[in-house]
């Protein structure tokens, strides 16, 4: 390990068994998609080959995520908290992180507020409820699933789309029509993001180069 690891791993607090939890987030959509577990020694493997490693405390044993299923976790970044005890590594994912198949292991819901949206609530979370859909859609690849279609055919298809629901914005604004314009430009936002994925762009840095050049 380089110093700057050696550093890291020294400031950590496993405990009486040797571990530390684990969350894993998917680097580009933000979603949580497991909670696992890291002994010294899968933690320097994940430090060496920048994918994730854990320790199974069922079967006793280290395993490499996706070693079998091929759904390996590509290693972006990796934080531990203020007291040492616990790791955030935030990835690009090779597929599901569920055994089950699905895009998160988090997908349980136990309580949802049913309240009504207050007044200043984010107008822009589609944005974000979107781009976790679509990730969630590339991992999974639901039969039957548009979004499914479009990352099978590759980013061939995923750009000559951008490019035809852009040419349709441009027509709809030469027509004056609102309501045309609000559906196109709902089309391109959507394609689009699919491209972001597919180029492992999070749409964090899209906008944060917005936020630079203001």
């Amino acid at each position: 390990m380089t110093g700057a690891e050696a550093f890291a791993v020294e400031k950590l607090r496993f405990d009486e068994k040797g571990l530390l939890p684990v969350i894993v987030q998917d680097a580009g959509s933000k979603t949580v998609l497991t909670l696992a577990y890291m002994n010294e020694e899968s933690l320097q493997k994940s430090l060496e080959t920048k994918e994730t490693w854990f320790w199974s405390r069922s079967r006793q044993q280290l395993w490499h995520k996706g070693e079998t299923s091929g759904h390996t976790q590509k290693i972006v970044s990796m934080r531990y908290d203020c007291d040492g005890d616990a790791l955030v590594v935030m990835v690009e994912p090779n597929g599901p992180a569920c055994h089950t198949g699905v895009y998160s292991c988090f997908s349980q819901e136990v309580l949802t507020d049913t309240d009504e949206e207050p007044v200043q609530a984010d107008r822009f979370a589609i944005l974000g409820e979107l781009e976790e859909l679509i990730a969630a859609r590339e991992a999974e690849r639901p039969e039957g699933s548009y979004t499914t279609y479009l990352f099978e055919k590759g980013v061939d298809k995923i750009l000559k789309k951008v490019g035809e629901e852009a040419a349709e914005v441009i027509i709809a604004a030469k027509n004056r029509s609102r309501e045309e314009l609000r559906y196109e430009a709902s089309d391109l936002i959507f394609h689009l993001m699919v491209l972001l994925r597919e180029q492992k762009l999070p749409l964090d840095e899209v906008l944060t180069e917005l936020q630079r050049r203001r």
